[in-house]
């Protein structure tokens, strides 16, 4: 997904028109929709952590997108529609404008890695349906368990496949505790992976494009609090926890170094919710050895990860607890198979949204440079 950016400098379009802007003070008066906005991110981030769905559950990403992309829209509505280009020039809202055009640039960049990392999960699917299929037939041999060891085997290798173009120490235990070898086989299978695993430069990091976004990121106050300040750092807020929640969840390139939590102000009523659901995947963090978390912490993901683990290493003796376990391998491909097309489409969304948006923005600034132009003129 490309999306392409004029590289005039923000700051300069708007303060072109500075010299239009009318003193306001009565912010209530300026801007009677910025509760009714407040008011709906609250209300519908409530009902994701009212919902069934598990945290970190593709069903759950699902619900945080669909939400996202609509208060996203409501959001350019209150900030754009019917708003004198004049009031987006005056201070601060020219620098927290600038800050969230930034931030937009760099959640596009994470939208197209995240994008990459749902078909490498999709990948994953593949081979634990291949697993799922060898281990249904009846009666089973030992061809079937071998292909499925097999599939399994590089599933596993796949999920810990280290961003640094070499298998991570926990990966290598485990090829070791399976009897693999350093084969040209095993090399052409890391290849493969690693053009799964990298579109983007090895010094691109998903974890400094988050650290980037949630810099400067400052609770609006006083008279700033109820101007439009408020409503561009309710939706930065959203952003970059969408975007955090997603890096977290999916095998995105160089994960090192992700903040276990974002700065959100505490004690505003609207973000509860997502302390709520921040603190929880703390808590899932915390379970995951931070620095061998590659397959993510999507739930689905672990699920496999785990079942596919002890397949590998079980000897089929009891063969109840064989078909219990490729019974809940097959569940979780089900889900996946459900829910990560669709998962991976609203991603694509968000990347279309918010280049349309950041456009959208720039070309309601051209229009007082436009406007001031003349009057010099």
């Amino acid at each position: 997904m490309q999306a392409t950016f004029r590289k005039v400098s923000f700051i300069k379009r708007i303060s072109m028109g500075r010299n239009q802007v009318v003193s306001m003070t009565d912010h209530a008066a300026q801007f009677p929709d910025f509760d009714h906005f407040q008011n709906n991110v609250a209300e519908k981030l409530a009902g994701i952590v009212r919902g069934d769905d598990a945290v970190l559950s593709v069903a759950w990403f699902r619900k945080v997108i669909d939400v996202f992309l609509c208060c996203e829209t409501e959001f350019k509505d209150v900030v754009l529609m019917g708003r004198d280009p004049a009031q987006l020039s005056k201070a601060p809202m020219d620098r927290v404008l600038e800050e969230y055009m930034d931030r937009v640039v760099k959640a596009l960049d994470i939208c197209n890695a995240v994008t990459h990392a749902v078909e490498l999960v999709k990948h994953w699917q593949q081979l634990a349906e291949i697993g799922v299929e060898a281990l249904n037939q009846k009666p089973i041999g030992e061809g079937h368990v071998r292909r499925a060891k097999k599939a399994l085997n590089s599933l596993l290798t796949s999920m810990n496949f280290d961003d640094k173009d070499k298998i991570n120490a926990k990966s290598a235990d485990r090829s070791s505790s399976f009897g693999r070898r350093g084969t040209a086989e095993t090399v052409k299978n890391r290849s493969s992976f690693r053009s799964l695993s990298f579109p983007f430069a090895k010094s691109w990091s998903s974890a400094k494009q988050i650290q980037l976004m949630s810099a400067n990121m400052v609770v609006p106050r006083g008279d700033d609090g109820g101007g439009l300040a408020l409503p561009v750092y309710i939706m930065s807020t959203f952003m970059n926890f969408t975007m955090w929640a997603l890096v977290a969840a999916f095998p995105c390139q160089e994960r090192n170094g992700l903040p276990a939590q974002l700065p959100i102000g505490k004690n505003l009523g609207w973000a509860q919710p997502i302390l709520s659901m921040q603190e929880t995947i703390g808590e899932e963090w915390k379970k995951k050895n931070k620095n061998l978390m590659n397959g993510g912490l999507l739930k689905e993901s672990q699920r496999l990860e785990k079942v596919a683990a002890f397949l590998v290493d079980y000897d089929f003796s009891d063969e109840d607890e064989m078909a219990a376990e490729v019974a809940e391998l097959a569940e979780i491909c089900q889900k996946m198979d459900d829910g990560l097309g669709a998962l991976g489409q609203q991603v694509r969304d968000v990347f279309h949204r918010l280049a349309k948006s950041r456009t959208e923005v720039l070309n309601h600034v051209d229009q007082l440079s436009a406007s001031t132009s003349q009057i010099n003129n």
